[in-house]
């Protein structure tokens, strides 16, 4: 009996020890379906084929959808051979998503990497909502998580952003990341499988940035990547993925800790009242750290805000707990995560430590906050977007600038 390829066998062990561990977990059943997100590309041709493999021993269905981002011309033909691909392996469905040449959407302001990634994500979750699966497949592997660790550095993001790829989010599921891109080209080569070679991957590749640039990850993949390998050999890769493991547990227990607090430090209200001097629901209580601004006129409606917080909570937390307990009351209140920027989360955290009467903060989403008698009122919908258009105070920062998000 012929021996198996080094190659095939990672992918294959990767992606059976993958699922086992679903099975184990409870996050999948036998006869359960689960969807394989195929470009066409080597990565995901691997996970296909590694999947079509093991899921059926596993007493899995398994499935495949390639998505069709519109953005270059012949892209729905390379979208069809992928399901094609797919389909030969024994992947049902099989099928391709997407605008059919229409083009992704703009991405308010991700330029056309961010706007292909949330049309990819958007279409790959309907469909796995649409087919019943217990979870999508993506093929990233090893070297994309060490490029995503370098962007991270590169933009000055904190420790969630190191972390980089979890192999689980939601329903989308990474079984790769400790599997080599050079083992998933192999694994296709062994196979038979015709791996397409998408030019907008490329350094020199037809998306450029607004400046005219290549695009970051094309950049750091064909020559930041290689210069390091030679400079520091060539175990950086997986020296930058296991950092990605180590900042990803760091950043967990963090985010732990960060919710506890912000639990301690919510304020429950019952009814649209009125904060100010004598009502006891805005009465300020604790440490001030400033002249509070007792101008009931200016008060703001507890009932109304999505969020209140407890100043004297917060002001004595830890700033790295306090800074990400704020970012999860933005979210909680309804600001927009991709948008929500560490200079947002910095105005939030001068209402707490550098509070000397300032108007409201107003955040993406839109959210607006404001600190009242000892309380930090956080609230989004038509009221926050009528007081950001009348109201100039607050930081301002560019929408959806990754450089500047709170991780």
């Amino acid at each position: 009996m012929p021996r198996l390829d080094p190659a095939v066998a990672a992918v294959r062990a990767a992606a059976r020890a993958f699922l086992q561990d679903r099975l184990d977990d409870g996050s999948l059943a036998r006869g359960d379906l689960v969807l394989v997100a195929c470009s066409g590309g080597a990565d995901s041709l691997a996970l296909a084929a590694a999947t079509a493999f093991v899921a059926p021993r596993l007493g899995l269905r398994a499935g495949a959808v390639s998505v069709d981002h519109g953005l270059q011309h012949g892209s729905r033909a390379v979208s069809e051979r992928a399901a094609a691909v797919c389909a030969g392996l024994g992947l049902a469905p099989a099928e391709v998503l997407g605008p059919d040449g229409a083009g992704a959407p703009g991405g308010d302001g991700e330029g056309p990497e961010g706007a292909a990634r949330a049309l990819r994500y958007d279409l790959l979750a309907a469909a796995a909502a649409e087919h019943g699966a217990a979870g999508v497949l993506l093929g990233h592997t090893r070297a994309d998580q060490a490029e995503t660790v370098l962007l991270g550095l590169a933009r000055g993001s904190g420790t969630r952003a190191l972390a980089g790829m979890a192999p689980i989010r939601g329903a989308f599921w990474r079984p790769l990341l400790g599997v080599g891109r050079e083992q998933t080209r192999r694994a296709c080569e062994i196979l038979g499988l015709a791996a397409w070679e998408d030019p907008t991957n490329a350094a020199d590749g037809p998306l450029r940035t607004a400046a005219g640039a290549a695009l970051p990850r094309a950049a750091l993949r064909e020559r930041v990547l290689p210069e390091l390998a030679r400079a520091l050999g060539p175990g950086v890769e997986v020296a930058l993925a296991r950092t990605a493991d180590l900042a990803r547990d760091d950043a967990d227990l963090l985010d732990e800790l960060a919710r506890h607090l912000l639990e301690h430090a919510t304020v429950a209200t019952d009814g649209p009242t009125t904060a100010g001097p004598g009502n006891p629901t805005g009465t300020e209580t604790g440490t001030r750290t400033g002249t509070e601004n007792v101008d009931g006129s200016d008060a703001v409606e507890p009932g109304a805000a999505a969020v209140v917080l407890d100043v004297s909570v917060l002001v004595d937390a830890h700033p790295a707990l306090r800074r990400r307990a704020l970012r999860l009351a933005a979210l909680e209140a309804g600001a927009d995560d991709g948008a929500l920027a560490r200079v947002h989360v910095q105005g939030l955290d001068a209402l707490l430590t550098d509070w000397h009467g300032q108007g409201p903060i107003h955040l993406p989403g839109p959210t607006e906050a404001v600190r009242r008698y000892g309380r930090l009122f956080l609230r989004g919908g038509a009221s926050a977007r009528a007081a950001a258009l009348d109201d100039p105070h607050g930081p301002s920062a560019p929408h959806r600038h990754s450089d500047n998000r709170e991780s």
